[in-house]
């Protein structure tokens, strides 16, 4: 906000508009909807779309469709003579690419290559919980409290954290201090790196080697999560029938082909998504059409209130368990009870 005049309209992650909603901050949308000759949700993908409901109403127009891939180094793969990933490649498949790419290059005994990159927290751990069939919390659609203590959630995690504590192929805390993750693979020293779109600007500024993206490893149940921002138009909007025609400009198939020129979005109109202007760019990644191939495995974090706070106290006891400092039964149970004051009922708008 400038000079304390309120904005007309914001860009929101999904995982926050209950909290704005909540707090009276948002204006709904569903009769701006009913009304609109331009803008139809049933143009934009469903799982977008869902994710920006709370309490029966539509407070956002989902901007963008994103989802967690795997950025890959293609020539530290065919130096180790490793195949790349494909659209089946599994849990094991990923963790023995990432023991053949991490390695000592230049023989001191410190590990100078490591084979993948993901942060320790409750959005990238969550696919893989998926994946084995278990749940964060225990009702997605009306949750009272995390289940990471649950046999499936700890089996997934304690995968998750042995990629570090056990296996090695993701840098410790020490290593993760001195350089970050995106920074190893831009330099060429990671082999694999988790991110969702919007690291693929970034990574077209890579000029030594050549990468490319695909899905999330498979476990026994196909699944991966949402990363989607949506314009909202704010509850203190001095003109919102101006808002609202901006927001339909920037949902509509025109300002969607306006945005997918950034490189950093997956544009939640399945028109624009399927089309060569997002598929086939002149820049990679080669492999784009990944982000629009998983949409039907999409799943989201639970929309209501209090969620960013319990993602940050589970990811803070996920972390100790990543680097070693607590087990996996530890931290789990900790962040458990940490985030039970966070699921009180929900304040309906």
């Amino acid at each position: 906000l400038s000079a304390n005049v309120p904005a007309d309209i914001i860009l929101l992650n999904y995982r926050r508009i209950a909290d704005f909603a909540a707090n009276g901050a948002l204006e709904p949308l569903d009769s701006y909807l009913a009304n609109s000759e331009t803008l139809s949700l049933d143009n934009l993908f469903d799982p977008a779309v869902k994710a920006f409901q709370f309490a029966d109403q539509q407070w956002c127009i989902p901007q963008n469709i994103s989802s967690l891939v795997v950025y890959y180094n293609k020539n530290l793969f065919d130096a180790a003579g490793i195949p790349y990933p494909t659209n089946d490649w599994t849990w094991d498949d990923f963790l023995n690419a990432g023991l053949t790419l991490t390695a000592d290059t230049n023989g001191d005994g410190v590990t100078d290559q490591y084979g993948a990159g993901i942060d320790p927290i409750l959005y990238r751990l969550a696919p893989f919980i998926w994946q084995l069939g278990g749940e964060l919390v225990d009702d997605p659609a009306n949750p009272t409290q995390l289940v990471l203590d649950s046999p499936t959630a700890l089996a997934a995690m304690q995968w998750f954290v042995d990629l570090q504590v056990k296996h090695h192929i993701v840098p410790d805390a020490a290593a993760e201090a001195s350089e970050s993750d995106e920074s190893r693979f831009l330099n060429g020293t990671l082999g694999m790196f988790f991110d969702s779109r919007r690291g693929t600007p970034t990574m077209r500024t890579i000029s030594d080697f050549d990468w490319d993206v695909a899905p999330l490893p498979n476990g026994s149940t196909p699944a991966s999560i949402l990363h989607s921002d949506g314009y909202c138009m704010t509850a203190d909007s001095k003109d919102k029938e101006a808002a609202w025609r901006l927001i339909e400009f920037a949902n509509a198939q025109t300002g969607q082909e306006v945005m997918v020129t950034t490189g950093r979005t997956v544009p939640s109109m399945r028109v624009v998504a399927e089309s060569p202007a997002f598929l086939e760019p002149d820049n990679p990644p080669a492999n784009s059409r990944v982000w629009v191939d998983v949409v039907p495995t999409l799943r989201q974090v639970p929309t209501m209130p209090g969620w960013v706070a319990v993602e940050d106290a589970a990811s803070a006891e996920i972390e100790r368990a990543f680097y070693g400092q607590a087990s996996v039964e530890e931290a789990a149970a900790a962040a458990v009870a940490r985030t039970r004051e966070f699921f009180a009922p929900a304040t309906q708008p």
